[in-house]
């Protein structure tokens, strides 16, 4: 039995991502919705990052930290919606038995690396807002790189531990994954391995990924919106508002997202959501986050023109 479901499991080569499949009548119109998304995306991003780079102005914590999360974006996106527009262009669904696991790999690491990146962001703005006078003390480029490194590393590894618990699984068919891409969950769904194992760390996982640094997030926050009652200028309180605002309802919603998915009860409803649910943390964060902290900042709107400037210049 042991030999005849290690030759099934060698035989399958390849998975079908179903992705969207149940909307056929509408392949075309995701196609260029999903397209118009990256094509956003990745200039949004990458537009972000050149900035931070060729502005001496913009070489401080904060923008340091954005200029990690666009860098982050730009390949997170990339993980995702290349194959899946391939597929709704094509209507070629399969992937390799490799490139799933790759994908696998790069949407945990990437996704667990962001989680830590926002809560260092939003503890970057919790020191310059409510301890304004110790921030380039205490915010100093060692404790910088120190939180940056540490959000890299502790997602690379983290996610290489469970994806060596995920190889560890056969499959013996059938091969279709009903996402969009090779989810987790999905792919442990249709192994023929008992699989209670990976369940159970994809949760443990999930707690370790999105509890503290949502927490430290949430407080931060707290913090900083305290402050910002005690601002006398009520011009000055709407803004600070509109800002903060605009970020809770971003990092929410991306951990929310991770919350629903991999950690609520796996009722018929929420499994058919889940396909949404995972737009919400691999497609909209690396859309909107360069427009909320980044491209709205008056420094980087700044940076932009007089770098619009110089090459409209040059090209006259």
């Amino acid at each position: 039995m042991a030999d005849t479901m290690q030759q099934n499991q060698s035989e399958i080569t390849k998975f079908i991502l179903l992705g969207f499949g149940e909307l056929h009548d509408m392949q075309i119109l995701l196609s260029l919705f999903f397209l118009s998304i990256y094509i956003l995306t990745m200039t949004a991003n990458i537009l972000t990052v050149l900035l931070i780079v060729i502005d001496h102005r913009l070489h401080t914590p904060m923008y340091f930290f954005l200029g990690n999360l666009s860098c982050l974006e730009t390949f997170y996106c990339s993980t995702t919606l290349p194959k899946m527009l391939a597929s709704l262009l094509t209507g070629e669904k399969t992937i390799s038995f490799i490139g799933c696991i790759t994908q696998l790999y790069f949407v945990g690491f990437l996704g667990s690396t962001e989680c830590y990146l926002l809560s260092a962001m939003s503890y970057d703005r919790f020191l310059a807002i409510c301890k304004p006078l110790h921030y380039t003390t205490l915010m100093n480029g060692k404790l910088c790189v120190q939180l940056a490194a540490g959000s890299w590393i502790n997602g690379m590894i983290l996610t290489l531990v469970y994806l060596v618990l995920v190889l560890q699984l056969q499959y013996c068919g059938p091969n279709e994954i009903d996402h969009f891409f090779c989810e987790s969950l999905s792919l442990v769904q249709i192994s023929c391995s008992y699989a209670s194992l990976v369940k159970y760390a994809s949760v443990i996982l999930a707690i370790v990924f999105t509890f503290p640094p949502f927490l430290l997030t949430l407080i931060s926050y707290v913090y900083i919106i305290a402050a910002i009652l005690r601002i006398p200028s009520t011009t000055g309180r709407q803004k600070a508002f509109s800002t903060c605002s605009s970020h809770l309802i971003v990092v929410s919603i991306f951990y929310g997202a991770i919350i629903i998915v991999y950690m609520t009860p796996k009722i018929e409803i929420v499994i058919d959501l889940n396909k949404i649910f995972s737009l919400l943390y691999t497609v909209l964060p690396p859309l909107v986050n360069p427009l909320i902290y980044s491209l709205r900042n008056k420094d980087v709107k700044e940076s932009l023109r007089k770098a619009a400037g110089k090459l409209l210049g040059s090209n006259l």
